[in-house]
């Protein structure tokens, strides 16, 4: 149910809150404002009654005439199956700095309306065991809910104003789902470099509840902390429709100085049961709880992928990265390939890396197809001082290639208009270039087709990209995968 409010005022309205009985529901800071509420259940069959309070710039409120509301649900309905493929894509907090990429990019580019879900990264964990927005190090307040946009940057095209309680990119987040009403916004925890504490925060059952009940009361209930004129009780509300769950990994070796037990692999499945439950019961089949999962089948062998899968609705397959510059001699390969090449280098599991070999790796483990979701890179890995032999690929190398924001490392964007040749492997069905000293490894549209076409043909439940900062202006590659699974 949509809740609407109108509100004018001669200095301004600061923002409206919406109010089942005396209960907060969400809280709007540009107009239209409005809110939803959610029944589920015979069980919340009743007499409900709403009201709206705005508040203007000078402080002075109003609130408006209670609308009562009557709910009469004959029975607990079965939720109407998701249609379609999913399209996530994953926005990075830290991108609206160096890369100058903001959501009002994701707006104008065209790629928000390509997407079904939209993952914002990161939140953290703190060493005491709770989500975070505020800790120094592991988050960034400003970026998230304090940074004022202009209007030339805002979703909307209007700047946010000092006595804004939700400004940033969360509220940006909100905005670009006002546009794009079937689009969610879930946040991601963790990630490579926030990975640290989840062994910690799922090894006991106390540790596990408290944690949850945390990152709920941030991110789902929107209680962000007060700072710098922002956050505040329900600031945040209806922000996030989710929660992602990016562990980097369970049981296995990540970052450095990351916690890592063998029996990560049973408290994974008992932390996201945790998130399912709290969920559930905040509002029954209303939230989304999903994962990035590895694609290495040492990693895939130290997580309950059947039991795993009972709780999430999408589990996001982080298929790329499978070799790069870390290997600074090479010799040079493929870093997201769909199938393995039998001819070449390497050994051990490294050798047959491929898409292809995570996903049928994940469905032996019992994962259904439709809840697989294949990830995708927007940028590619490098090497120079490649042997100038065999077009550059299997060949020896003398370090990183020179990315524009890390060594080894850039964005499709960039590569696109790199010197150099472009080649097809036939059997891998990934691109290279090549200059004759440079070799870069990464997805276009040319191998995006082949990698839609095995999301239909294996009944998979969509694709997912990493990130959407390293597409180019016209989002050629979110575009290409629309096209290729709307």
């Amino acid at each position: 149910m949509t809740l609407t409010a109108t509100a004018a005022d001669n200095v301004g309205v600061s923002k409206v809150e919406f109010y089942r009985g005396t209960t907060l529901l969400a809280t709007d800071t540009s107009s239209p404002y409005s809110a939803t509420d959610a029944f589920s259940s015979s069980a919340q069959n009743g007499s409900y009654s709403y009201t709206a309070k705005a508040y203007d710039a000078a402080g002075n409120t109003r609130t408006s005439a209670a609308a009562p509301v009557t709910v009469n649900l004959t029975s607990t309905p079965t939720p109407t199956p998701t249609t379609g493929y999913k399209r996530v894509g994953y926005f990075a907090q830290w991108g609206i700095y160096g890369r100058n990429f903001t959501l009002k990019n994701v707006e104008t580019s065209g790629a928000a309306a390509t997407l079904t879900h939209i993952n914002y990264a990161f939140g953290g964990i703190t060493d005491d065991g709770s989500c975070t927005v505020t800790a120094p190090g592991i988050s960034d307040s400003f970026a998230d809910y304090t940074k004022a946009f202009d209007a030339a940057s805002s979703v909307s095209g209007t700047g946010d104003t000092w006595d804004q309680t939700l400004r940033g990119n969360f509220n940006q987040l909100k905005q670009l789902k006002a546009k794009h009403p079937g689009l969610k916004a879930l946040i991601s925890l963790g990630g490579w470099t926030w990975s640290k504490n989840f062994s910690n925060v799922a090894l006991t059952d106390a540790a596990r509840k408290k944690f949850v009940s945390s990152c709920i009361d941030l991110y789902i209930k929107g209680n962000l902390p007060s700072t710098d004129g922002a956050g505040g009780p329900g600031s945040a509300l209806g922000v996030f429709d989710g929660i992602d769950i990016d562990w980097e990994y369970p049981a296995s070796e990540g970052n450095t100085g990351n916690i890592v037990r063998p029996e990560d692999t049973r408290n994974f499945t008992l932390l996201l049961e945790e998130f399912r439950r709290q969920l559930d019961a905040l509002s029954p089949g209303k939230y989304l709880l999903t994962a990035a999962l590895p694609s290495a089948p040492s990693k895939i062998a130290k997580l309950e992928v059947a039991n795993i899968s009972k709780v999430l609705d999408i589990m996001n397959l982080m298929t790329y990265d499978f070799r790069g510059a870390w290997a600074a001699t090479g010799p040079t390969n493929f870093h997201s390939n769909l199938y393995p090449d039998p001819n070449g280098p390497g050994s051990g599991e490294e050798k047959s890396y491929s898409v292809d070999g995570a996903v049928n790796a994940y469905l032996s483990a019992g994962a259904p197809a439709a809840k697989l979701v294949m990830g995708i890179p927007y940028y590619g890995r490098g090497w120079k001082g490649v042997t100038n032999a065999g077009n550059g690929l299997y060949q020896a190398a003398t370090g990183a290639a020179q990315g524009t924001y890390e060594p080894g490392f850039d964005d499709f964007k960039v590569l696109k208009n790199a010197p150099g040749t472009v080649y097809y492997h036939p059997t891998t069905k990934q691109a290279w270039k090549f200059d004759g000293s440079t070799f870069w490894s990464y997805d276009d549209p040319t191998v995006i087709a082949s990698k839609v076409a095995y999301i239909k043909q294996k009944g998979l439940g969509g694709s997912m990209a990493w990130s959407l900062d390293g597409d180019d202006a016209q989002a050629t590659l979110s575009k290409a995968i629309y096209n290729g699974l709307k």
